[in-house]
């Protein structure tokens, strides 16, 4: 890690701190302006440390980017009539994670091809109860909601899949701690949205999803 980066990464935990304050707290003027910012601290992060791969670095700033769109999407007033935009921009966001975990997994991964298909089969089984206890009922919820998002709903949560999948194919620990906690977000939210809302259901999703794409951003360090 550079000298810049760690200021960088210090500053970013504090941005993303007081938004989730502001979550807790129902301070929406200032999680209007923390939620994004914080996302723009992840993206000079990913820009300021010393990668292991430049293309991974390439496609996690783009994937940040829409990172971004998605964060100032879902923020909206009227949030329900963007509500797909967001997910699509979340959707984008993830299908160029996974080129960018490919390239990190072959420029960090250690371990035979065994411990890659033990890690695969492991990821698979994650993902298949992730869908089997979350994502089914969500997409049942969102169905329930308004059927026109049934097919996106279905499609996002394909694709999440696939990036958690990924991640534990790339064998690098802090990919795939990212991948899962940003994970756990999206079935909070999902749950929050379309099942059984919680009080504590936006804190927890902002929490982690943080703390995921954090994750894999810090993934890209050469250490």
């Amino acid at each position: 890690m550079t000298a810049l980066a760690v200021v960088v990464a210090v500053a970013t935990g504090v941005v993303a701190i007081v938004d989730w304050a502001a979550v807790a707290m129902q301070r929406r003027s200032v999680e209007y302006a923390a939620k994004p910012l914080t996302t723009i601290g992840l993206v000079v992060l990913a820009l300021a440390i010393n990668p292991a791969s430049s293309g991974a670095r390439a496609f996690f700033v783009v994937a940040l980017v829409f990172s971004l769109a998605g964060d100032v999407l879902l923020m909206l007033p009227d949030r329900q009539r963007f509500f797909v935009f967001g997910l699509a921009s979340f959707l984008v966001a993830h299908v160029l994670y996974i080129p960018g975990l490919i390239l990190l997994g072959a420029a960090l991964a250690e371990g035979s091809g065994s411990t890659r298909a033990v890690a695969v089969g492991v990821g698979a089984v994650v993902v298949a109860v992730g869908i089997a206890v979350v994502g089914l009922p969500v997409v049942r919820g969102a169905r329930t909601a308004d059927v026109r998002l049934t097919v996106p709903v279905a499609v996002y949560l394909s694709v999440i899949s696939a990036m958690v999948l990924t991640a534990f194919a790339s064998l690098v620990p802090l990919a795939i701690a990212g991948a899962m906690v940003f994970y756990l977000s999206d079935a909070v939210l999902g749950t929050n949205e379309f099942v059984a809302p919680r009080k504590w259901g936006h804190l927890a999703v902002m929490v982690t999803y943080h703390l995921g794409q954090a994750g894999l951003v810090l993934s890209l360090v050469a250490w």
